[in-house]
């Protein structure tokens, strides 16, 4: 079901073709920055994957992947990504990456089971990276200074975007914060996980929580994720589970947090296993994918995926990513942006 949030006297501060020109600074300055930053070497990602090889994303695990017959391959499916977590570690060992360094892409997806919102399209862009890792490296303190580095890229981005548009203000505070998952649902006993995101994310302006995907103190996780990429189950510095995490940051426009990037430690050999076990997902050993993890010949790696539109709607200070991509909105949703004033491309 759709849903848009209620806006009080919105008004964009860009109009539709200055918003066009920082999409533009944007994603070129960012990627360049992250380029540099993670050690990253850029390479072209597929839209599509085959089925049956356990390569695509399965996000939460009930999300249908859009798919299609391919004639020339006896009707043989291919399923339109929804992510390349898996994807990216594949090709960390196809092309050989020494340990220190990795690659990003443009990702470009189609979610069809979305939920359309101010945040959430049919059409998915993000920039997905991955990087090579030692043993020694999986640990949260190398996680924390990974997700420093990027927080660090996102801060010069919004130098520029500002310096560029004066009628924008900066609006990510000096540092980023860390929390662990559990800490933040004993902090907050009696509200949802969402409501604690945006209690601890209006809080703080920028918030890396850590832990996403392993059961909390009441059995239940912070929110779901994939059993075969991130390491969730393992035990962190501090004792608690999860090697990996989301990155939010405070939106005033829309008086909520936003989710900007996930990203985590990925799993070797134990953890999936753990982890397909522990999810009842025992039946993807079989797959390529977890063979070749199993087997020993895709290296440890620590990877996510950073939301472009997102990342350019944050910057940009507007409402609606549909101001930001183009994309399908139900016609009741167009009709109430006109009225609240928001432009959707």
């Amino acid at each position: 079901m759709s849903y848009l949030l209620p806006l009080n006297n919105y008004r964009p501060l860009l109009d539709m073709s200055e918003t066009e020109q920082g999409i533009k600074v944007i994603k070129e300055f960012f990627a360049d920055n992250l380029s540099t930053a993670l050690r990253l070497r850029r390479v072209t990602a597929p839209l599509f994957v085959l089925r049956g090889l356990g390569i695509n994303d399965d996000l939460s695990g009930t999300e249908r992947a859009v798919n299609f017959p391919i004639k020339d391959l006896d009707d043989a499916r291919a399923e339109v990504v929804h992510s390349l977590a898996k994807w990216k570690r594949l090709t960390l060992s196809e092309y050989q990456i020494p340990e220190g360094y990795g690659i990003y892409t443009d990702m470009n997806a189609i979610r069809a089971d979305e939920e359309l919102g101010n945040l959430h399209s049919l059409y998915v862009d993000q920039w997905d990276w991955e990087r090579v890792i030692s043993p020694e490296n999986r640990t949260v303190d190398f996680l924390k200074q990974i997700v420093r580095s990027i927080y660090a890229a996102m801060q010069r981005t919004e130098y520029l975007v500002c310096e560029r548009f004066p009628q924008l203000t900066p609006q990510l505070p000096a540092e980023i914060s860390f929390i662990h998952a559990e800490t933040l649902r004993q902090r907050y006993p009696n509200m949802s996980a969402k409501e604690r995101e945006d209690a601890i994310t209006r809080e703080l302006g920028a918030v890396f929580i850590i832990g996403i995907g392993g059961k909390l103190g009441d059995g239940a996780p912070h929110d779901m994720r994939a059993p075969d990429y991130d390491d969730y189950s393992t035990l962190s510095d501090e004792g608690l589970p999860g090697l990996n995490g989301d990155l939010l940051v405070w939106n005033e426009v829309l008086g909520r947090s936003l989710e900007l990037s996930s990203m985590g430690i990925r799993v070797d050999k134990e953890a999936l296993e753990r982890q397909l076990k522990e999810s009842g997902h025992e039946d993807r050993r079989s797959l390529y994918f977890h063979q070749r993890l199993l087997d020993g010949t895709l290296p440890l790696s620590v990877g996510g995926g950073i939301g472009q539109s997102r990342l350019c709607m944050y910057y940009l200070q507007k409402a609606h990513i549909g101001e930001i991509q183009a994309s399908i909105w139900p016609e009741e949703m167009r009709q109430s942006c006109k009225e609240m004033g928001v432009p959707l491309i």
